[in-house]
C-alpha cells in the first residue's frame, strides 16, 4: 500500500509538472489568490496577532499585489493599497535603519508611479536622508550592537535595497544608488559562498552543516533572488552597478537550475532535498519570478531555463486550495523547517503574485 501511494504521488506530480501554461490560467490563478488573501488579511499567520499593515510581512505581500493590480484589469487591488498606505500616512515601519521596515516603501514607489502625488513617498525620502547622511556606526558581526542597522542577514537584500534603488530612478539622485550598492556589496562580502553561488541567511549559519550539507535557506536565497531583480528593473542596462547585479543574478540562475527539485519546488534547505522533501512554496515562488523575469529580459536562454519556470509554476498552483489559499508557505524563520498544506503566509502570497506576473509573460499574456 505504501509503495502504491508513493508511485500516485509520483505519477501526480510529473501529471502537474508536464501541464501546459494558459495566461488566462495564470491570471486566474493570481486572482484566487490575491482574493483570498484580501479577504484574510487581518487573519492570525505565524503569531498570535495579525502583522502590522506595515511589517515586513505584508511589505512583502505588498510587492507582488501591486504587480497583480498592473495586470487585473480595475482599480480594485490598486484602492486596497492605496487605503492601507493611507492608514499607515505613507510612514515606514518603526524602526529607523532596520530593513525590514524599509519593505513598505517599495509599495509607496509604485503607487507614486502610478499617481504622482508626491506626498506617498515623502516620508521615505525624508527617513532615507536621513539614513544616508547619519550611516549606522555599527558592523556586521552578529556578537556587536545594533548590528541589524545594517543589512548583515540575507533577507535584509529584498526588503531595503530595492526602495533605495526606486528613489534613484524616480528622483534621479545617485546618491540612493551609490548608498545601497555600497551595502549590498558589504552583505554579499560577508555572506555569498562563492563556491556555491548562494547566500547563508546570517554570520550564524556559516560553517555548520545539517546533515552534512551547508545551511543555504530556500526562502533566504529567494528574497535575496527576488530582490536582485527589483534593483535590476530599476538600473540601466549599460551601467556598471547593473553588470555588478547582474553578476550575482546569473551565478543564482545557474545554481538554481541545478538544484530544483524533480516535483518543481526547491527544497527548504536547498543542498539537502534528501531530508528537506516537503515543499514550501514563498522561496519557491521567489525563484520562479526570478528565472521567468530572466528570460523574459532576454539574459536567460528560454530552452535552458523555460522548463524550470514552467515546473516551478505548475507545482505552485498545485499547493493552491479549493478556497484560493496558497498552501506550504513556511512560517517566519530563518532557517529550513517545516511546511503544511493548510497554512500559509502573507508574504508567500506576495511571492506568487510576482511569480506569475512574470510566468504570464512568458507564456504569451500581454
Amino acid at each position: 500500500m505504501k509503495k502504491l501511494f508513493i508511485a500516485l504521488l509520483i505519477v501526480c506530480s510529473v501529471n502537474l509538472t508536464a501541464q501546459e501554461i494558459k495566461p488566462s490560467e495564470v491570471k486566474k490563478n493570481m486572482k484566487r489568490v490575491a482574493d483570498w488573501q484580501i479577504e484574510h488579511f487581518r487573519d492570525h499567520f505565524s503569531g498570535k496577532k495579525p502583522h502590522h499593515i506595515a511589517d515586513w510581512t505584508n511589505g512583502a505581500l505588498y510587492i507582488g499585489m501591486v504587480k497583480w493590480a498592473a495586470m487585473a484589469g480595475d482599480d480594485t487591488y490598486y484602492d486596497w493599497l492605496k487605503k492601507i498606505s493611507e492608514d499607515q500616512e505613507w510612514k515606514l515601519h518603526r524602526r529607523q535603519y532596520h530593513a525590514d521596515d524599509h519593505t513598505v516603501g517599495q509599495l509607496y514607489c509604485e503607487l507614486y508611479r502610478k499617481y504622482g502625488d508626491k506626498k506617498m513617498i515623502e516620508p521615505t525620502i525624508k527617513q532615507f536622508n536621513y539614513i544616508m547622511y547619519h550611516p549606522s556606526q555599527s558592523i556586521l558581526d552578529w556578537k556587536t550592537p545594533y548590528h541589524q542597522d545594517r543589512w548583515n542577514w540575507c533577507d535584509a537584500l529584498f526588503m531595503s535595497p530595492p526602495v533605495w534603488a526606486k528613489l534613484y530612478r524616480i528622483t534621479g539622485e545617485k546618491k540612493y544608488l551609490d548608498f545601497m550598492v555600497t551595502e549590498f556589496k558589504a552583505t554579499t562580502d560577508f555572506l555569498f559562498d562563492k563556491k556555491e553561488n548562494l547566500y547563508y541567511r546570517d554570520q550564524n549559519y556559516i560553517g555548520k552543516l545539517d546533515n552534512g550539507t551547508k545551511i543555504f535557506w530556500s526562502r533566504g536565497n529567494g528574497w535575496v533572488f527576488a530582490g536582485l531583480v527589483n534593483i535590476l528593473v530599476e538600473l540601466e542596462p549599460q551601467s556598471k552597478q547593473y553588470k555588478y547585479f547582474l553578476g550575482i543574478y546569473k551565478k543564482m540562475a545557474k545554481k538554481l537550475l541545478e538544484i530544483q527539485t524533480a516535483e518543481g519546488h526547491w527544497a527548504m534547505s536547498l543542498l539537502g532535498q534528501k531530508f528537506y522533501p516537503t515543499p514550501e512554496t514563498s522561496g519557491s515562488s521567489f525563484f520562479t519570478f526570478g528565472l521567468a523575469w530572466g528570460i523574459n529580459q532576454g539574459i536567460l536562454d528560454k530552452g535552458t531555463y523555460g522548463p524550470a519556470v514552467k515546473k516551478g509554476w505548475n507545482a505552485m498552483v498545485g499547493h493552491i486550495t479549493k478556497d484560493g489559499m496558497l498552501g506550504y508557505v513556511q512560517p517566519i524563520g530563518a532557517a529550513p523547517g517545516k511546511a503544511w498544506p493548510d497554512k500559509t503566509e502573507v508574504y508567500g502570497t506576495g511571492a506568487f503574485l510576482s511569480a506569475g506576473s512574470e510566468v504570464y509573460k512568458l507564456f504569451g499574456g500581454k
